[in-house]
């Protein structure tokens, strides 16, 4: 864990704020490459993950940038609420959403908030003359963080602006734009889940492989089942071959908690990544938007926060 103070609060757009944070003793805080995020730990005990929406100009410092969402279980209305001056600790970053290597072209599309991870993506291509292109959908100017420095940004000539409330602006040709680049290209979207699940549906309708569409969830889709439809198994440990009973209302790791199995789990939405865990044997019942659908369908690792098991019994290794 690093320890930070909140150096500045900057309102970037209607409900959104940037965090400046800052090491403690002004030392600099570990290097980092574009689409990587870290977790905040809030005075509350919540823990969020942040994309990083800026590279480094100093070292000592990360910039966050949280939008308000009324639907939040409350982490990002706790954001809003930080000061100058309050001391927070936060892990060192980390990136399940890296750009690719090689000098294909890159299709960023960002949805809302969406934009803090594409942002130092935007700059890495631009510092290294690699060809891209950015497409950023809003309702408005005023409610898209950071519109203004993009229209000015060194890369500015790559920006492309689709504003669904604003007349002549209007909604991104998702077609259009995916088919001008689905055999030479790299596509990386970040924004809200179904915004992500349509720019998927449409590459997938192009042909995109796969291995080059990359997106970052914030939240997961609304695909709530019921505990009523959920069947019971169990769950066994590898290392100690315990096996436990998972109910039809309970988690793997509400259950391995309960069992003194310790896991590290932040979202709870299967979205983060943080609780990846091996499977030995068995089928998971995968509920997760972290892995891909290949990984969901070679069955080798499962999201024990949300996820569950289509055979009696899933084995982990743990």
């Amino acid at each position: 864990m690093i320890p930070v103070v909140v150096r500045n609060v900057v309102t970037e757009a209607l409900g959104v704020v940037r965090i400046v944070l800052g090491s403690e003793d002004g030392s600099a805080l570990p290097d980092f490459d574009a689409g990587a995020h870290i977790d905040l730990h809030l005075p509350s005990g919540l823990i969020r993950q942040y994309s990083l929406c800026r590279l480094q100009a100093e070292s000592q410092y990360y910039e966050i940038a949280v939008l308000k969402d009324p639907q939040s279980r409350g982490g990002s209305a706790e954001v809003h609420r930080l000061s100058v001056g309050d001391s927070l600790t936060i892990s060192e970053p980390k990136n399940h959403f890296p750009l690719m290597r090689g000098d294909r072209h890159s299709v960023l599309i960002a949805g809302g908030i969406g934009v803090t991870p594409l942002l130092p993506m935007a700059q890495t291509l631009q510092k290294t003359e690699r060809s891209f292109e950015f497409h950023y959908c809003a309702k408005s100017p005023e409610t898209a963080a950071f519109s203004s420095a993009l229209e000015k940004a060194s890369f500015a000539d790559k920006m492309h602006f689709h504003f669904s409330q604003v007349a002549g602006s209007g909604r991104m040709d998702v077609v259009h734009v995916l088919s001008c680049h689905s055999n030479d290209s790299e596509l990386y979207v970040c924004g809200p889940a179904n915004f992500i699940n349509d720019i998927l549906m449409q590459a997938k309708m192009l042909g995109w492989p796969e291995e080059r569409v990359h997106r970052e969830f914030f939240a997961a889709p609304d695909l709530a089942v019921a505990a009523s439809e959920n069947s019971a198994f169990k769950v066994k440990i590898h290392s100690t071959g315990e096996v436990f009973e998972v109910g039809s209302d309970q988690s793997i790791f509400e259950v391995l908690e309960d069992n003194g199995v310790f896991l590290a789990v932040s979202c709870e939405s299967g979205v983060c990544g943080t609780c990846q865990t091996g499977v030995i044997s068995g089928v998971p019942d995968h509920r997760d938007v972290f892995l891909t659908d290949k990984e969901h369908a070679q069955g080798k690792f499962v999201m024990p926060c949300c996820s569950r098991s289509k055979s009696a019994i899933l084995e982990l290794d743990l």
